[in-house]
């Protein structure tokens, strides 16, 4: 309904009820509908789920068209990423959020900082969604309402151009609101416990979940050691878990994103049933680590499994875990990609140890020759040190090129001493064109960093600290915050703004009328940033 349209309908409205809606003004009312486009979660996850559909089908066309998101801790850090983006870029287009567990236990848990290991409470998860959605709700109140004062402004001057200017921009206004993927961890539990999480994430807002295959109660960072894996049908009950959750609550093309942990996982909890040779179970249990048993060599308490009609004892730690056989990382890491999309997962998520787009790649054509359209979602993660690995990489390319890399240490290209040599700028450029490179070779649709955000923080807040508490004191602030913020047209140097003044100031007025005391009068002292 356009905004013409609904003032006449309120106006209608209003008028059938006589003198008592009298101080009810239809253009304000629409306004504030504007303003509030989402009531619910449930409307936002039904919404982007469209978007990232389209979004799937456009990369299935042009690789060219892969979509790309940051993590965000605090529905601030994400509401200043997308002005950011509009700002920039004109657009949200093929641009969404990431929510990562990481950052929930490190930032959000009320235990206090937490390793990334499931232990931060689970309502946190949806509790950050809804929060990361009512701040980008806000940006849009925020941007419709000057966008309003715009209008009001023009016609107070008989401006009708501009008037009609700006109501053909309210018309054709882009909402803040894009698609969050968002860690539901391993789950939090069994299956039951997974889709309990994963109503109240869809509730919230979510249209696209991302889930492991680990062990709930032993559920590792990605990038730590120690991780141990679910057999295949353990983990599809909870990708099923998600699938009835999207369906219950009406959001028919919800995103599920399988996330496999196999590549650095090498133990599991349990061996998997099998019922015939060939199938998942017997799949899953052929990675074991096993050695051949006799009557006579057997031990009390020993677990067997026939292989090739010959009993088998899998390697048994002595945290009562069973250890895979060296080297078949990859072979189950395509397992476990090709049997989630054959059991309905939408995307793909591989953990890797480093960024090398031929080794994803490998593992992608694998899955590919089975599942044509297999899509990734990729960690482009700070767990990496990407300027020792593409420096290292190129240094072995030329190595396998013949040329000479006399000049150069391997173990040392993380100096600052090799920085602007050839070796590093070509590394930069690598590091540069990785997203686009990746996703026309290996299959990657979306690329998300999961903790950038915190690392801003902390460098941001450090260089603040150390400029302030120093000799440059208040100049400190005032170079290296605000007058950056006023130059480059940041929103929060407004910060009475940005946290909603001006949008209660218009609603005293609609509430009030002239008898409204509003706070952005003359003595506001954010009228010094006006220029």
């Amino acid at each position: 309904m356009t905004y013409q349209t609904q003032i006449a309908e309120m106006n209608q409205r209003i008028g059938s009820h006589g003198a008592g809606w009298a101080g009810i003004d239809g253009e304000a009312v629409a306004r504030m509908r504007l303003q509030n486009r989402f009531k619910t979660g449930l409307d936002i996850a039904r919404y982007t789920a469209g978007i990232m559909r389209r979004d799937m089908a456009a990369y299935d066309a042009d690789p060219a068209n892969y979509t790309q998101s940051l993590g965000c801790w605090h529905g601030f850090i994400g509401q200043q990423k997308m002005i950011a983006i509009k700002k920039h870029f004109g657009t949200t287009e093929r641009r969404y959020l990431y929510l990562s567990g990481w950052m929930i236990a490190a930032l959000r848990s009320e235990f206090g900082p937490l390793p990334d290991q499931s232990m931060h409470e689970k309502t946190s998860v949806p509790a950050l969604i809804e929060e990361l959605y009512t701040f980008l709700r806000q940006a849009d109140a925020r941007e419709l309402g000057m966008m309003f004062r715009d209008v009001d402004a023009a016609r107070a001057a008989g401006d009708v151009l501009k008037e009609r200017q700006v109501l053909a921009a309210i018309e054709n206004h882009q909402t803040h609101v894009v698609p969050i993927i968002a860690d539901i961890d391993a789950g939090f539990g069994n299956a039951e416990a997974t889709y309990l999480l994963a109503r109240k994430m869809i509730e919230a807002g979510a249209c696209a979940l991302q889930i492991e295959n680990q062990v709930s109660d032993e559920k590792q960072c990605g990038h730590q050691d120690g991780k141990v894996t679910v057999p295949h049908e353990d983990f599809l009950a909870k990708v099923r878990a998600c699938r009835y959750a999207f369906l219950e609550l009406g959001v028919e093309d919800g995103i599920i994103v399988t996330r496999t942990d196999s590549l650095g996982a090498g133990l599991t909890k349990q061996i998997a049933i099998s019922h015939q040779p060939g199938d998942l179970g017997d799949q899953y249990n052929s990675f074991l680590d096993c050695e051949p048993v006799t009557p006579e060599t057997s031990r009390s308490g020993d677990v067997l499994i026939n292989r090739d009609g010959q009993l088998m004892r899998p390697k048994r730690l002595p945290s009562n875990l069973y250890q895979f056989r060296a080297g078949t990382g990859e072979d189950r890491c395509v397992l476990d990609c090709i049997t989630s999309l054959q059991h309905g997962a939408d995307l793909l998520w591989i953990e890797t140890e480093k960024p090398h787009i031929e080794q994803i790649a490998g593992m992608v054509d694998r899955i590919r020759a089975v599942v044509p359209n297999a899509k990734l979602v990729y960690n482009n993660s700070p767990s990496f040190n990407w300027t020792l690995n593409f420096r290292q990489q190129v240094y072995d390319a030329w190595v396998a090129e013949g040329r000479d890399v006399a000049a150069y240490d391997r173990a040392r290209l993380m100096s600052v001493d090799y920085d602007g040599t050839a070796l590093a700028d070509e590394a930069d450029e690598r590091i540069r064109t990785f997203q686009a490179d990746s996703a026309k070779r290996a299959g990657i649709f979306h690329h998300l960093i999961t903790l950038p955000t915190y690392h801003t923080a902390a460098l941001s807040t450090d260089n603040l600290a150390k400029e302030y508490f120093g000799a440059a004191g208040m100049l400190g602030y005032v170079k290296g915050v605000q007058r950056k913020e006023i130059r480059e047209g940041i929103a929060c140097v407004k910060h009475q703004n940005m946290s909603g003044s001006d949008i209660g100031d218009d609603h005293k007025e609609y509430f009030a009328g002239e008898a409204a005391l509003k706070a952005g009068g003359a003595h506001n002292t954010m009228n010094q940033f006006a220029a």
